[in-house]
C-alpha cells in the first residue's frame, strides 16, 4: 500500500518551490490522514511543525530548505519513498514551562529544545534557582539561564558553553548565560525528572523574559520547568544520520 504523505513548508521561496515539486510527484494528503508528514524548511520550521502536529499519529520527516538543518535530512526529490521506508525514528519529550508574570498571570508552553530566561534591559538579571523544592543557588547574576533537553543541547545551550547531551540520556542541562556572579559557574546536569524553579529576585529594576522554543513571555517573576514525558514527538532520520550521530559529530568539529 503506498505511503500517504502530507507536505508542509516554511514561507521561504526555496521551501515553497520544493513543496510544489514534491506534491506534483508524490501527491499530497491531509495531515490528519497521512502516514508521515514531510516538513520543508529549517530547524525553526521543524520545531513549529512538531509542536503543531503533536496530537497526530504521523511522524515528521524533515528535508532541509533552510540554513543549519540540524533536525533535517538532506533534500532530494527522486528517492523519497525509499528514504521514508528506511528512516529511523527518534522520540523526543519536550519541556513544560509555567511562567508567572508580574501581573500575576500564568503562561504555559512546551519546548523541544530549551526554556530560557533572558534579561530584558541593560542590567544583568538576578536569579534564584531551586531544584525539586531545594534551594540550590541563592543568587545568580547573569544575562540569563536555560534548561535544555538532549535534542536542544547543540543549539542555544551549546552557544552558552553548555554540554552536549547524548540522545536517550535521562539528563537535562542547566546552563548560565554570561554569568557574572558566581563568575565561573557554568551550570549543572540534572536528572530528566527534575523540577526546576527559577525566581527573578529584582523584577522591577532588572526585568526578565522567558522563552520556550521562541514563544516568549515578558516580565516574569518565576518560571517552573520540567520534562513532559507523556508527550512524544516522533521524528525520522535517514539511516546513519540520526540525532545520536549528529550530536557526536558536533563535538569533533
Amino acid at each position: 500500500m503506498p505511503l500517504a504523505i502530507a507536505f508542509t513548508a516554511s514561507d521561504a521561496p526555496t521551501a515553497q518551490t520544493a513543496r510544489a515539486a514534491l506534491v506534483a510527484r508524490y501527491g499530497d494528503t491531509p495531515e490528519d490522514r497521512a502516514d508521515v508528514i514531510v516538513a520543508l524548511g529549517g530547524d525553526g520550521f521543524m520545531l513549529q511543525t512538531l509542536h503543531r502536529t503533536q496530537a497526530l499519529d504521523a511522524p515528521v520527516y524533515g528535508m532541509n530548505r533552510g540554513t543549519v538543518g540540524f533536525l533535517m535530512n538532506a533534500y532530494h526529490e527522486g528517492d523519497l519513498i525509499e528514504r521514508l521506508q528506511e528512516a529511523q525514528e527518534e522520540v523526543l519529550n519536550p519541556l513544560r514551562m509555567r511562567a508567572t508574570r508580574m501581573d500575576g498571570s500564568v503562561h504555559e508552553a512546551l519546548a523541544i529544545n530549551e526554556v530560557s530566561l533572558l534579561r530584558q534591559g541593560p542590567q544583568a538579571a538576578r536569579l534564584k534557582i531551586t531544584v525539586d523544592g531545594r534551594l540550590r543557588m541563592e543568587e545568580l547574576v547573569c544575562d540569563g539561564a536555560l534548561v535544555s533537553t538532549p535534542a536542544g543541547s547543540t543549539a542555544y545551550n551549546y552557544s552558552a558553553h553548555g554540554p552536549i547531551l547524548p540522545i536517550g540520556s535521562d539528563v537535562l542541562a542547566l546552563t548560565a548565560i554570561a554569568p557574572f556572579r558566581p563568575r565561573r559557574w557554568r551550570g549543572a546536569l540534572l536528572p530528566k525528572s527534575a523540577r526546576v524553579r527559577i525566581d527573578v529576585t529584582d523584577p522591577d529594576k532588572r526585568p526578565v523574559m522567558a522563552d520556550a522554543d521562541s514563544r516568549s513571555v515578558r516580565d516574569v517573576v518565576s518560571v517552573e520547568i520540567q520534562s513532559a514525558p507523556e508527550i512524544a514527538h516522533r521524528i525520522l532520520f535517514d539511516p546513519g544520520h540520526g540525532l545520536e550521530e549528529r550530536l557526536i559529530r558536533e563535538q569533533f568539529v
